[in-house]
């Protein structure tokens, strides 16, 4: 907690807590620059214990009524908030396992068409369980061009530590391959008790081995709520595992894309989660616009019932200040390792080095950032400390946000500090 009180009081300028307040049927403004869009799945058919998102047990009688209601929804946000068809930068669907409702996904696509047009990519996350010989054929005639293989691990030892099911995505990856998709994406956990630097160095060369354009790593978090049955390794057994990513993506000719995330050279960059805006559309899905971060409601029959209202089905919302909204944005380009004036000038019509001078200024002189041309650039040392940071803020942050929206469908308010 220490960290996120010491950036909020530096960074933020702001002395007390960031407050959630109960906001059904708002909507932040959403006529802004680089809109993307994401839309939540939350049907699984297992349930991964070290899973923190909201999902339910896959059950073919909520499918229809899930169905209609983000059909519903995506209507009515887009008919309250763009007098016509707009123009969005991406598409990401995520869950949950999306592919459980592939004879479905073109429905969806087709609506987001109807109101949308998207001049860049379309991603979808996927469990290895769920991919077949005749999934590509419907993920590409539905619109998807890029897709993420959750694979966590390719070793049975690993799986079995996470609580997940034995399966061979190395078949999943050969299906995918060769079908057009402009990125496959291959995400892996590090820092999984048991795991050493050299399980860690054969995953991610297995997945470069096999087609993968991009991987994806994340360190093992324990959510508060989560059913983990073994803990994360420690600090400094990450610190070493991060090292060895580091030296094993060099040695297969990845580069360093963002904190976390490794790309081949020359390939599109995949990203679920770093947008400067975006519509959430489904329950647990978040929008965040010029002027506020919004999350809709944790329950799968609130958010039915809400949407067939022809109410907007947010659950919390936080409205920013000019200053805090320009702080979130540059928390995530830190976690892309890239800091863009020109970006920051087009989005907020403000100076990022009249806003935030002073604090790109220290970091430049401690080491962290490094001036450009364009901007800054995250040093090493600096991508390492946010790799720390970025763990503190999801404990004291979506770990809060998370567990306190999935108690109750609305809850009243919620402090973060």
């Amino acid at each position: 907690m220490l960290i996120t009180h010491t950036l909020r009081l530096l960074l933020g300028h702001q002395a007390k807590p960031y407050v959630f307040q109960k906001a059904h049927d708002c909507l932040p403004d959403v006529c802004v620059p680089n809109l993307g869009i994401y839309v939540h799945v939350p049907f699984c058919e297992t349930l991964c214990p070290f899973c923190p998102y909201y999902k339910v047990k896959y059950d073919e009688s909520k499918v229809s009524p899930y169905l209609e209601a983000l059909l519903r929804e995506i209507e009515t946000v887009a008919e309250r908030s763009f007098p016509e068809r707009r123009e969005i930068t991406s598409i990401y669907f995520g869950g949950g396992s999306p592919a459980l409702l592939a004879s479905d996904l073109h429905k969806i696509t087709q609506k987001i068409d109807r109101y949308f047009h998207v001049s860049g990519n379309t991603g979808i996350e996927l469990h290895p369980r769920d991919v077949h010989e005749g999934l590509p054929k419907t993920l590409t005639d539905a619109g998807f061009d890029m897709v993420s293989l959750g694979v966590q691990s390719f070793t049975p030892r690993l799986l079995k530590a996470l609580g997940r099911s034995d399966e061979d995505p190395l078949v999943s990856l050969a299906i995918l391959s060769g079908h057009g998709f402009q990125a496959i994406d291959v995400d892996l956990i590090f820092g999984i008790p048991g795991q050493t630097e050299e399980d860690l160095r054969r995953d991610f060369l297995t997945a470069a081995e096999n087609r993968a354009t991009q991987i994806s790593t994340y360190p093992f978090i324990d959510f508060s709520y989560a059913q983990n049955s073994q803990k994360p390794l420690g600090r400094e057994s990450k610190k070493r595992l991060l090292s060895t990513l580091l030296k094993t993506a060099d040695e297969a000719g990845f580069v360093r894309t963002s904190v976390w995330t490794f790309g081949r050279k020359g390939s599109p960059k995949y990203s679920s989660i770093t947008r400067d805006n975006f519509l959430g559309f489904g329950p647990s899905a978040t929008s965040l616009g010029k002027d506020a971060f919004k999350v809709n409601t944790f329950s799968l029959d609130a958010y039915t019932e809400s949407t067939g209202k022809g109410e907007v089905p947010t659950a919390l919302q936080m409205t920013f200040s000019t200053r805090t909204r320009g702080l979130y944005w540059l928390f995530w380009n830190c976690y892309n390792g890239d800091i863009s004036e020109a970006v920051y000038k087009e989005l907020f019509d403000r100076s990022l080095r009249k806003d935030f001078g002073p604090s790109l200024a220290v970091g430049t002189a401690l080491g962290i950032l490094q001036k450009t041309e364009e901007g800054w650039l995250l040093t090493k040392r600096g991508s390492y400390l946010f790799h720390i940071v970025e763990q503190e803020y999801t404990h004291q942050y979506i770990d809060k946000t998370w567990s306190h929206a999935m108690k109750t469908p609305w809850p009243e308010s919620m402090f973060i500090y």
